[in-house]
């Protein structure tokens, strides 16, 4: 069984959605990113998602485009962010990976598979390739036993979600909001029923992203999902400590905080 279905299924034994954070590899630099982890892990980090940076990320907003390209300047690319999970090998919670499908088309669908089996990569998120077309990197990717992790949005039909769900493996990647990432002050009010529809069509673990910044934010969708998904509002507040030492115990307070008010007590 893939260790992120081994996270839900515990997890779901006690009551509690998975927080997932997200953070661009090599932003501001790798040895940092490999501390982040460690610390997000150490901090209630329950999966964590590496993006891989890219230089044209359609489902990114302002705040991850920038970390991409900071990324992107320091010389990091898709094998970069596999030797990365590599070092981390059996010293983090379970890694996803989420890149669009150029850099592993360049890459090769077998060998970035395989590479990904190595280094220990559980699950792969890829916003521009739909599951229609998704055949060969599907079968590559279950060879290896790598979950490939597909998005619904809040204008998918039923039958839009019941083709993700049959696809899908580990987990079902909600969009909260129409649009591309970033912090916001308030989530949609139909979200919850969005999320409880999505559930009619499946049996699969389904995380919501996009949007998610603060503890209360938090606290509210875990009632109703079984996971959320946190990227630029960390990422964030690596931008305002980029420069002195507080940026990663900042980071690792604020896992601490989504994860106390994730608590079902």
């Amino acid at each position: 069984m893939n260790r992120i279905n081994r996270v839900f299924r515990m997890l779901k034994g006690t009551n509690r959605a998975a927080l997932i954070p997200f953070i661009v590899a090599g932003d501001p630099d790798l040895k940092t990113t490999e501390k982040l982890v460690l610390n997000m892990a150490a901090s209630g980090a329950d999966l964590i998602e590496l993006g891989v940076p890219f230089s044209d990320p359609l489902a990114d907003g302002p705040i991850i485009q920038a970390a991409a390209q900071r990324a992107l300047q320091n010389g990091v690319n898709l094998e970069s962010v596999l030797n990365l999970a590599k070092n981390l090998k059996g010293k983090s919670v379970p890694l996803i990976i989420m890149t669009y499908f150029n850099p592993v088309f360049r890459y090769g669908l077998k060998s970035f598979a395989e590479k990904c089996k190595e280094g220990e990569i559980e699950g792969v998120i890829i916003p521009d390739l739909p599951p229609e077309e998704a055949g060969f990197w599907i079968k590559e990717a279950r060879r290896v036993e790598i979950a490939t992790i597909f998005l619904t949005t809040p204008t998918s039909s039923p039958e839009r979600i019941k083709l993700v769900n049959r696809f899908s493996r580990g987990f079902i990647y909600h969009v909260s909001v129409t649009g591309v990432t970033g912090t916001r002050s308030r989530l949609p009010g139909e979200l919850a029923s969005t999320v409880r529809q999505i559930k009619e069509y499946t049996n699969k673990p389904v995380a919501v992203g996009f949007g998610l910044s603060n503890p209360e934010q938090a606290k509210e969708v875990s009632r109703y999902a079984d996971g959320i998904i946190v990227g630029s509002a960390i990422i964030k507040i690596m931008e305002e400590e980029r420069r002195n030492k507080k940026m990663i115990p900042r980071v690792g307070n604020f896992i601490k905080s989504l994860s106390l008010a994730m608590h079902r007590f």
